[in-house]
């Protein structure tokens, strides 16, 4: 069910929205060109209302996919940006992590720093008894099925990776292709982006989003493992049901298509997705990437699996 309208706010697209709960109020952030843009709402279901841009760097676009962490009253945006003048990685891609702070959720985020080269996108922020992580994306050009993966790497503080980044979950399958030939012919381009770590019960889960939102097999699935380890760089997690399966959590359905890219919230006992996508015939054609929009669906985890539920007009 869509969350975030787009006809009735001052911008037109919600990509890669992250949910944050903060004294009682909601709040959601998402992707833009020039800014990272921000909704908030009194109820998780109701009454969202657009704010507008929380984060901005003169000289700096692409605000992609921002996380937000609330550490001591401060709250800490994770989000990649380009124009740093720093050299491409080997395919040309330019997007770096960077931080932000600000002393409430809305903003403004300022004495950003950049803490990742390129290519690293796709944050999220992680607090548990161990310490602080980072779950993020990156690419490799070695190996067969060459493409961004997730890593995760154990922060200093809010601002300081440790530097050891451990490979979290990889490409292993055709619909993780995002682009066939790119390089050269025979090499695929494979990605695994948009990580989002949480843990219930005896087992840890990340999920993830596989391909590219432009393509059919589009979709989230997930990695998990079932251990009491709190430090998130020792965890092997392991793809479900295997990692030669397609078995998406979300995919593209009668309804809606490019479901990809969400972050999660528990509420009265019950996991929700907020993930973006479009309607096939509202949102299709030369707009489809700004027609993206918030949508969201109940998660049930049981015992190391997740399935959803999905319904054009109701939770």
């Amino acid at each position: 069910m869509r969350l975030l309208k787009t006809d009735d706010t001052h911008y037109s697209g919600q990509a890669d929205p992250y949910i944050l709960k903060s004294g009682g109020r909601y709040y959601i952030y998402v992707t833009g060109h020039d800014a990272i843009y921000a909704y908030q709402s009194d109820h998780l279901l109701t009454g969202w209302t657009f704010y507008g841009p929380v984060l901005s760097v003169p000289g700096l676009s692409a605000f992609w996919a921002p996380s937000v962490i609330e550490i001591d009253g401060k709250f800490y945006m994770y989000n990649s940006m380009e124009g740093t003048g720093d050299t491409p990685d080997p395919g040309g891609h330019v997007g770096a992590m960077h931080v932000s702070v600000a002393d409430n959720p809305l903003g403004p985020f300022t004495g950003t720093k950049q803490i990742l080269h390129p290519f690293s996108i796709d944050s999220h922020i992680v607090r548990n008894e161990a310490g602080l992580f980072l779950f993020y994306s990156a690419n490799r050009f070695t190996g067969e099925r060459i493409g961004t993966c997730i890593y995760v790497d154990r922060m200093l503080d809010p601002f300081t990776p440790a530097g050891k980044p451990v490979l979290v979950v990889e490409p292993t399958l055709d619909e993780d292709i995002y682009q066939r030939d790119r390089y050269q012919p025979g090499q695929h381009w494979h990605t695994i982006e948009g990580a989002f770590y949480f843990r219930e019960g005896d087992w840890q889960y990340v999920m993830y989003s596989g391909n590219c939102f432009e393509q059919p097999t589009y979709y989230i699935g997930y990695a998990r493992a079932k251990t009491n380890e709190t430090d998130l760089t020792k965890i092997k997690f392991e793809k479900y049901p295997d990692d030669h399966t397609y078995s998406p959590v979300l995919c593209a359905n009668d309804f809606e298509e490019g479901t990809g890219h969400h972050s999660m919230i528990r509420e009265d006992g019950q996991w929700y997705a907020v993930y973006h996508a479009r309607d096939y015939i509202r949102d299709g054609g030369a707009d489809a990437f700004d027609a993206r929009n918030a949508r969201i669906c109940k998660l049930n985890v049981r015992d190391g699996v997740i399935t959803a539920e999905r319904y054009p007009d109701h939770i």
